[in-house]
């Protein structure tokens, strides 16, 4: 029941986000909508968490006069146990089903919803959550003249979103389904599939998410984190936490703060408590903030060939400094994975996707290739991903797989999963038999052919440090030998048959008296 649930919730939260379609771009309604339903979200597991405290009261949370003196006494007694157990406090009044109730009779409530967003972080401040409620809210400007010309128009069109949100049931008292936290993704992923180039800022396909959590989670039950340091709306972080049975910590860090509010509120709305977290907003590579972790998974998409300062000082960053080169200032791509190895544990695995350039292009950003092989022996794997699977960009792809620790010292193992897709309108689309071969060829280090292939160090020396899948994989179709002396007897036959027919033709333009 709960996949069919998962379908209809998914449909009717894309029809509400489809009201405020012809108002704004995508980028915008977008996080109006998403916003709205973390905003009842919240409110209902506020309901839920204070009903179960007042159950030996017999009283339910929405029926407390908060006006009167013992009415104040149970939701002072509330909001304490509430912002250490949630991280946050709404009181009965500030229910989403309170102000969707208020907005349907035609009352004005911009006013009051705009000081219940505020008031969502207040009760946050001074406690362990509060950087983690910290602006959540701010993308959301109920006064932007963008849904409305005047106050009443922009309440209509609010309201009418709320009315329609709260006809939605989305089962939080089902705490062992995540149907909510599903249908918040499919979302996601249905804005960034309109949102062109901008999409690569905040979401990574599922299917390649999957590819990269399943590899991090080889052979592991749990994590005691997890981490990526281009996290956008943190999908990938939660993509990793369901290949496993439970993840400790989870880390990210993201440098567009609209996304950084996404990243934040997905993780709440997914159920990952406000303690096993820690999201920061900055410019990874500039400014890192998870210094001194040493995480056991990371995963990254991070933004291709980026520009960065590239700044000579960096040369004295313990991220950067054995190389002996940085990334050039127009590709950062091997900085971030320089940036990612240093973070990387003993025991770890991570996963990076980049574009192609990073297995063949020359100067410092072979040096550094060379370094990470000849020297570390950390590269564990190369995986061809097909062209035009992510939002935003046609280029090919593809995964580079890193271990301190490999099982397999001696060689890489190389995949070519590019031609192996399914071809839709816009995109190509990687299905779930593509996704578990590329997995399971990982996992065994299985030699296909045309396929996959174990090259050895020494090979790939001889290469000069040359990692591009075509010298180690041989995916080159041979045509069908063609029978020549079997096409000349055919054409014979062919010739034949249309001088028969010309004769037949002329016949009957003659009876005509046509001439021909």
């Amino acid at each position: 029941m709960s996949e069919e649930h998962k379908r209809v919730l998914e449909q009717q939260l894309w029809n509400i986000a489809n009201t405020l379609r012809g108002k704004m771009d995508a980028d915008e309604f977008r996080d109006y909508i998403l916003g709205f339903i973390f905003y009842k979200y919240l409110a209902e597991k506020m309901e839920i968490y204070a009903n179960s405290i007042l159950k030996q009261d017999k009283i339910e949370f929405r029926e407390i006069d908060e006006n009167t003196e013992e009415g104040q006494s149970y939701i002072d007694a509330i909001k304490e146990e509430a912002v250490e157990t949630l991280g946050y406090f709404l009181k009965p009044s500030e229910l989403f089903s309170e102000i969707a109730k208020r907005g349907e009779t035609n009352i004005f409530i911009l006013e009051d919803l705009q000081k219940i967003l505020t008031n969502i972080q207040l009760s946050t401040m001074g406690t362990q959550s509060e950087e983690d409620f910290d602006n959540l809210f701010e993308d959301m400007d109920l006064n932007s003249t963008k849904l409305g010309k005047t106050p009443e128009a922009r309440n209509a069109i609010i309201a009418k979103v709320l009315v329609h949100l709260d006809g939605i049931d989305f089962r939080l008292e089902h705490t062992e389904l995540d149907v909510l936290g599903d249908a918040y993704e499919y979302l996601i992923g249905q804005f960034a599939s309109g949102a062109g180039k901008k999409a690569g800022e905040f979401y990574t396909p599922q299917t390649v998410s999957k590819i990269l959590a399943k590899i991090v989670t080889t052979e592991k039950n749990k994590l005691k984190s997890v981490y990526d340091p281009t996290c956008g709306s943190g999908s990938l972080l939660l993509r990793v936490a369901r290949e496993v049975k439970d993840v400790n910590n989870f880390y990210g860090q993201e440098m567009n703060r609209t996304t950084y509010n996404l990243a934040r509120m997905n993780m709440i709305l997914h159920g990952v408590h406000y303690r096993k977290f820690d999201i920061k907003q900055e410019d990874t590579l500039e400014h890192p903030q998870h210094l001194g972790l040493q995480a056991e998974a990371i995963v990254a998409n991070p933004p291709f060939s980026a520009v960065w300062s590239a700044n000579p000082l960096f040369m004295s960053d313990e991220r950067f400094s054995q190389y002996g080169k940085l990334s050039p200032a127009s590709k950062a791509d091997f900085a971030f994975v320089q940036h990612m190895v240093y973070h990387l544990a003993e025991n770890g695995i991570m996963a990076i996707v980049l574009p192609h350039g990073v297995l063949f292009r020359g100067a410092a950003e072979l040096q550094i290739r060379r370094y990470l092989i000849e020297q570390k022996n950390y590269l564990d794997a190369v995986i061809g991903l097909p062209a035009n699977i992510f939002y935003g960009t046609s280029i090919p792809t593809c995964i580079l797989v890193f271990k301190k620790c490999r099982e397999t010292p001696d060689d890489i193992l190389f995949i070519d999963a590019s031609k192996e897709f399914d071809k839709m309108k816009n995109q190509n689309v990687l299905r779930e038999e593509h996704i578990e071969k590329i997995v399971e060829t990982y996992r065994n280090r299985s030699v296909i052919e045309k396929y996959s292939y174990r090259a050895s160090l020494s090979e790939i020396a001889e290469n000069d440090y040359n990692l591009n899948i075509p010298r180690y994989v041989e995916s080159f179709e041979e045509e069908e030998e063609i029978d020549i002396q079997a096409v000349m007897s055919e054409i014979k036959s062919l010739e034949a048959k249309r001088a028969d027919l010309d004769q037949q033709i002329n016949v009957y333009l003659k009876e005509l008296g046509l001439v021909f």
